[in-house]
């Protein structure tokens, strides 16, 4: 057994160690007691998988007429204005026909004036009749014919106005024809595509020539899961960034309308899950440049409410709403 002095000693040991050991322990009941952090309430209303393209998509512009190619003025990616000419077609039979065109008219014209002058001489020389029968000097038959005579010219006049008038509209018609072997940009855009060189032979057939990309703000077409598309309204801003990149930059957007029929997706690779889901289209318009390439697959977070929501995470499903 232990005697008194070495329980003392032993005391005078332990109580120390006990003491360097007190704050460890408080530090460590402490850390345990602490409740856990709550995470922050997403950023956004809803989220939908989009797709940038331009209102009305892109420009296909045909073969303006049946021929062979004698000038190709534009190439892809070049940059044209409104009125700029892009191709020409063959002008040769066009230009012939015009000027066939030109010769009716100029020769009814010529017509025209042929009787007019007649008449202006048989309407005074029914006159002359006319006054002489009347003072006993003439004969009333002659001036009688003389008078159907100015009547019969009279008609011819009618006639050969109309005539004009024909000729006029066949005219206008083959300088539309040989306008129509000019293509030209209808409005401001970028080459994408040409699909003919200078001496192809092309046709009106269903086929572009050109296809152009307009120049005009980029918008996304969203689909939004039906279940939440009441939460989304006009003007609601938005995020939007490249699918799959979710630390990439994002672009600021606003909902410009949301769709008023329900459908499957038009974005689902799956064709049994789009089948299957029924989302509303909802288009948004970019409120920064440059914007991204039309047609890239991008993810959109409606109503956004911090500075910089871009920086979370965002849910790959196709429509999903922030508890």
């Amino acid at each position: 057994m232990m005697s008194l002095s070495s329980t003392r000693r032993l005391r005078l040991i332990v109580l120390p160690v006990a003491w360097l050991l007190t704050p460890w322990l408080l530090v460590a009941c402490s850390r345990h007691a602490d409740p856990v952090a709550t995470p922050p309430a997403p950023a956004y209303a809803a989220v939908a998988r989009g797709r940038i393209d331009v209102e009305g998509g892109l420009l296909r512009l045909g073969a303006p007429g049946d021929g062979r190619l004698v000038e190709i003025d534009a190439h892809e990616g070049e940059q044209v204005r409104r009125g700029q000419v892009l191709a020409v077609l063959e002008t040769e039979p066009a230009r012939i026909a015009l000027a066939s065109a030109q010769a009716e008219l100029d020769q009814a014209r010529a017509q025209l004036a042929l009787v007019e002058a007649r008449l202006a001489g048989a309407k005074q020389h029914a006159h002359r009749l006319a006054a002489a029968a009347r003072a006993g000097a003439g004969d009333g038959q002659s001036a009688d014919d003389a008078q159907g005579a100015a009547v019969e010219l009279a008609a011819q006049r009618t006639a050969m106005r109309a005539s004009v008038a024909l000729a006029e509209q066949k005219r206008a018609a083959a300088r539309f024809e040989l306008a129509q072997r000019t293509l030209k940009a209808p409005i401001d855009a970028d080459v994408v595509r040409v699909t003919a060189q200078a001496g192809a032979s092309v046709s009106m057939q269903p086929g572009a020539l050109f296809v152009l990309l307009p120049r005009t703000p980029r918008i996304v077409r969203a689909d939004l899961s039906e279940a939440y598309a009441g939460k989304v309204t006009v003007g609601m801003p938005a995020l939007v960034r490249v699918e799959g990149q979710s630390d990439a930059a994002a672009w600021p957007a606003h909902v410009l309308r949301t769709g008023s029929i329900v459908g499957p997706s038009s974005l689902e690779d799956d064709p049994q899950l789009r089948a299957n889901s029924r989302t509303v289209e909802c288009v948004l318009v970019l409120d920064t440049a440059p914007p991204p390439r039309v047609g890239q697959r991008v993810l959109v977070q409606f109503g956004s409410r911090s500075k910089a929501p871009g920086n979370r995470p965002l849910p790959g499903s196709t429509s999903s709403v922030a508890e």
